[in-house]
C-alpha cells in the first residue's frame, strides 16, 4: 500500500498521532493542488473498474471532513473483492447475504463518504451514507461528484442524517431495508461509545439478520472499553488485519459484529 501525508489540523492533533491517506495497492494519485486553506480533492484509484473515485476533503472543518486510514483499508478490500472474490476476507460475509440484487447497505459515520461510494460501485449496491446534519453538504458533494461512475456500475448512493442513539433517526434509515451496515474509524471519542452501541442495538430487528463490518485503527488503550461492551451485546470477530505501516505497531483491523448467539465458540477479540 502507498501512503501520502495529509496536512495537519492543529486543533485535532491530540486526537490522532498521524494522518495518512492510503490509496491502495495500486498506483498512487496525489491530491489535486489547490491554494492554501482551500478544500483538497483526492482521487482513489479503483483498479477493479479501471477508474477513480474523487473525494473532497475539508481538513479545516474537523474530523468528519477528513480521510483516515481505516476508510482507505476498506476501499482497498472492496476493490480487491471485486477483482478476486475467491481471495477476499469479505467473501464469507457478502456471500451469506440474500442472493437478490442489489444489496442495501447503510454506512454509519460516513464522513467524506468514500467507503459508501466505493461500496456502491464495487458491489453494485444501494448505499445510504449517513452522518450528522452539518456533514451532509460535503457528503452530498462527494456523492454527486461520483454519481456517473456509481450509476455506470449499477449502484446508487443516498445521503441521510443519522445522529447516533436517536431512535427516530435509526427508524428512518432502517425503512430502507438494510442488508449490511458498514463503518470505519468511528471509535475514537469515548463519549460516543454508548451512542454508537445504542444505534447498533436499535438496528437489530427481530427476525432480521444483523451484520456490521467496522474497520478500525487502534490509537489508545481506552478503546478496549468499547470492545468489551460490544462483546456483551454482539458476537465480534476479526476478519482482516493490515500489516502495520512503518513506525506503527499495529495496522487497521476489520471486525464483524453479528447478533449474539448462545453457546457458540467465537474467535476472541483482543483490543
Amino acid at each position: 500500500m502507498i501512503s501520502l501525508p495529509l496536512r495537519d489540523d492543529d486543533e485535532e492533533n491530540d486526537t490522532y498521532e498521524a494522518k495518512m491517506l492510503l490509496i491502495g495497492d495500486g498506483e498512487s494519485l496525489p491530491p489535486i493542488p489547490l491554494r492554501d486553506g482551500a478544500p483538497e480533492l483526492h482521487k482513489y484509484n479503483i483498479r477493479s473498474i479501471e477508474s477513480t473515485v474523487v473525494i473532497r476533503e475539508l481538513t479545516s472543518q474537523g474530523l468528519s471532513f477528513q480521510l483516515w486510514p481505516a476508510a482507505s483499508t476498506f476501499v482497498t478490500l472492496l476493490d480487491n473483492y471485486r477483482r478476486d472474490p475467491s481471495n477476499s476476507p469479505l467473501t464469507a460475509t457478502l456471500s451469506s447475504l440474500k442472493p437478490s440484487s442489489p444489496l442495501n447497505i447503510l454506512e454509519l459515520g460516513s464522513g467524506t463518504g468514500v467507503v459508501g461510494i466505493a461500496a456502491a460501485i464495487t458491489l453494485s449496491a444501494n448505499v445510504t451514507v449517513t452522518d450528522l446534519p452539518h456533514v451532509l453538504d460535503n457528503l452530498n458533494f462527494n456523492a454527486e461528484a461520483n454519481a456517473e461512475t456509481v450509476e455506470r456500475f449499477g449502484g446508487k448512493v443516498n445521503v441521510a442524517p443519522l445522529r447516533w442513539g436517536e431512535a427516530d433517526d435509526v427508524e428512518e434509515v432502517l425503512g430502507r431495508n438494510v442488508d449490511l451496515i458498514l463503518a470505519s474509524d468511528v471509535v475514537y471519542h469515548d463519549h460516543l461509545y454508548e451512542p454508537l452501541l445504542k444505534t447498533l442495538r436499535l438496528m437489530q430487528l427481530e427476525g432480521k439478520r444483523f451484520i456490521f463490518l467496522m474497520a478500525h485503527l487502534r490509537r489508545w488503550k481506552k478503546e478496549s472499553v468499547f470492545f468489551k461492551k460490544a462483546r456483551k451485546l454482539f458476537d465480534v470477530e476479526v476478519i482482516h488485519s493490515d500489516v502495520p505501516q512503518e513506525g506503527s505497531r499495529i495496522g487497521v483491523v476489520v471486525y464483524r459484529f453479528t447478533t449474539k448467539q448462545p453457546n457458540q465458540n467465537r474467535r476472541i477479540v483482543s483490543c
